[in-house]
């Protein structure tokens, strides 16, 4: 008897977050959850939208989902090892799905460097950074790329 499902199994969905019913805002609030506390993740990101709402005078999951297409990288570099034992930093394409989760975490990275206040405010000011074309995530990219043009050479190891 076979145990690997039905034919009929349907892919899983996932999941929206319960105020603005978006999959990214969800995507975001489990990149920012920290010791399975779901409760306060959701709380900073829906403080850091609301500021951002005061401050831009707009929705604000449309600056979130720009910032994120701002800082999505193209490419990146993964480190491979040849015969003799050297390591060399390839550049390699980076798909749509893992550019994404590669520009949320560095979203985050760069948030939680900030000084000053709270999560909320920092995480609020480093989106609106990363929609006008600046702040330190949109710097880790552009390092990221730099790295990869820099490394072309070494593209026939991939």
């Amino acid at each position: 008897m076979s145990r690997r499902g039905t034919a009929t199994a349907e892919k899983k969905t996932e999941k929206t977050d319960p105020i603005y019913r978006n999959r990214l805002v969800n995507m975001v609030v489990n990149r920012i959850l920290k010791h399975g506390k779901k409760a306060v993740a959701y709380q900073i990101l829906y403080r850091a939208l609301k500021k951002i709402e005061q401050k831009e005078k707009r929705d604000p999951v449309p600056v979130l989902r720009q910032a994120i297409r701002k800082t999505t990288p193209d490419i990146g570099v993964k480190t491979r090892r040849s015969k003799s034992g050297s390591a060399y930093q390839v550049p390699i394409e980076i798909g749509f799905k893992k550019g994404r989760v590669i520009a949320i975490r560095w979203l985050l990275e760069a948030a939680r460097k900030r000084s000053g206040g709270n999560m909320a405010l920092k995480l609020s000011s480093e989106l609106v950074d990363a929609t006008k074309g600046k702040g330190r995530a949109i710097r880790k990219k552009e390092a990221t790329r730099r790295m990869a043009e820099a490394n072309r050479a070494l593209a026939h190891f991939r």
